[in-house]
């Protein structure tokens, strides 16, 4: 299956200004497995221009209707694309089987449902009654209205799901987009532009443009008057330097970042179920690259010699069941690049250096193909303090904590610059109880999803800023007005 794409600006699938290619890289094999096109400044100038004209001079931001009917038009085809969204996430994004179908894709299709249903519940208008003001009647109005043109910027780990809580809700609340996804997947962005012509999207609302160069289209886009909005996935670093680009214009931005999330296992949690929770732990779904992903393990010390003993015992049992690409359970596979393999293979070898013990993996796996492997790794006697509990390393990596007390092991899971999401295991309410004092956006409480497309997700800190998903993530796209009528 050859991944060669082409930007989508204006209405059209069209190659990049000059032809100019780059190579996609499969990381299976790494061998390059398709030719993206390489936009330009000129080509992403051309696409903001697309977006800015279909805002002002088309009726895209106020035919509500027209909006909603064409968007689950949208929907509707990718769900007919399900099987080739698969193929791509597995050889682009290097996504096992287990993890395409499931929160790769499915996960993105799921999410557009949730979205396309909660902008039914959108109150464009809102009467606030009558006031008497200054000695007279005022009849007020609070009005929603679309934001404008929005940039929205994503990275390869989930890109397909991300693409879609950006792009379908930022087009229901009446944007138009200029979509950049990461370099490192373009064709699961360039998808964008196929199915906004079969869906007969109007010129301009969508707008796609990939580049090999991770800069310069988001410098422009970040810093451009005729953008209105940011929203962007990815790493804090980044979310710093755009929030710094759209200060000159006061950009509205959104930022979804980085996380160090806690897997907080509480001391109550009954015996029988107490090994199936800690090896529920391990960092292996995609590789561990995930934003949101529970990578710090927090377990009470009463328990802590028996949870080594079942880690040591999983991580054991998992060395032949990963990096399968034909095997339909097998969850985690390569890392995304080489770059990626080199940053957590360092970061392994930083753990032992910072006197972690290092309990399962850590080894690179040329063995198990030319991409880029890396084993299912378990650090345990590991100090919050460390480098490798609080940095984000985006690799299955798992660093394991022990604990005093639920006063203590709340107060390891809030040293942390990070906010984004976690999981806490236990009785209901004590569960409960905790999870309201972790200062993070989606929390778990004994497996519960908290991470669904009609619920809002962001989160504090250096976690980012605004919601995505849910009625607050179309919300986000839209300006809020308010009228005051003179009624006597």
């Amino acid at each position: 299956m050859a991944l060669d794409t082409l930007l989508f600006i204006d209405g059209e699938l069209r190659p990049a200004k000059g032809g100019k290619t780059y190579d996609n890289i499969g990381p299976w094999t790494g061998e390059v497995i398709g030719q993206a096109a390489d936009g330009s400044a000129e080509d992403v100038d051309a696409a903001i221009a697309a977006a800015r004209r279909a805002f002002d001079t088309t009726d895209w931001s106020t035919d509500h209707a027209r909006r909603y009917a064409l968007m689950k038009t949208f929907r509707d085809l990718l769900y007919k694309n399900r099987d080739r969204l698969v193929e791509i996430s597995k050889i682009e994004v290097g996504a096992a089987p287990g993890a395409a179908y499931r929160a790769q894709i499915d996960g993105a299709l799921s999410g557009a449902d949730g979205l396309i249903s909660e902008f039914q519940r959108m109150k464009w208008e809102e009467d606030r009654g009558v006031k008497n003001e200054m000695g007279f009647d005022t009849k007020r109005y609070v009005m929603r209205e679309a934001a404008g043109v929005v940039a929205a910027i994503t990275p390869w780990n989930v890109p397909l799901y991300i693409n879609v809580g950006k792009v379908v809700a930022a087009l229901l609340a009446g944007c138009t987009v200029v979509l950049k996804p990461a370099p490192d997947t373009p064709a699961m962005g360039a998808i964008f532009g196929e199915l906004a012509i079969e869906a007969g999207l109007p010129k301009g609302v969508i707008n796609v443009v990939t580049s090999a160069d991770p800069v310069t289209a988001g410098e422009m886009l970040t810093k451009d008057p005729r953008v209105d909005l940011v929203s962007f996935t990815g790493s804090t670093a980044v979310g710093k330097k755009i929030m710094a680009n759209g200060a000159e214009t006061l950009k509205r931005v959104f930022l979804e970042l980085g996380g160090k999330s806690v897997f907080l296992v509480l001391d109550d949690v009954q015996e029988q179920a107490f090994p199936m929770v800690i090896a529920g732990s391990m960092v292996v779904f995609h590789a561990g690259q995930g934003c949101a992903y529970p990578t710090r393990l927090l377990v009470p010390k009463s328990k802590y010699p028996m949870a080594v003993a079942i880690l040591e015992k999983a991580y054991a049992g998992y060395a032949d069941k990963w990096g399968k690409i034909d095997e339909p359970t097998c969850i985690m596979g390569p890392l995304i690049s080489k770059r990626q393999l080199e940053r957590v293979k360092g970061y392994v070898d930083l753990g032992v250096k910072e006197g972690a013990r290092l309990l399962a993996g850590g080894n690179i796996r040329n063995d198990k193909g030319g991409g880029f492997f890396i084993e299912p790794t378990c650090f345990v006697d590991v100090r919050n303090d460390m480098r490798i509990a609080q940095e984000e390393i985006f690799g299955p990596v798992l660093v394991v904590i022990p604990y005093e007390d639920d006063e203590d092991a709340i107060r390891i899971a809030n040293d942390s610059i990070y906010g984004l999401g976690g999981a806490v295991f236990g009785s209901h309410q004590r569960a409960m109880n905790v999870c309201k004092r972790i200062r993070a956006g989606a929390l778990s409480v004994n497996g519960g999803m908290s991470i669904t497309g009609d619920l809002p997700f962001g989160g504090y800190k250096q976690s980012g800023m605004g919601r995505e998903w849910g009625l607050e993530g179309i919300e986000e796209f839209t300006e809020i007005k308010a009228i005051g009528a003179r009624v006597s």
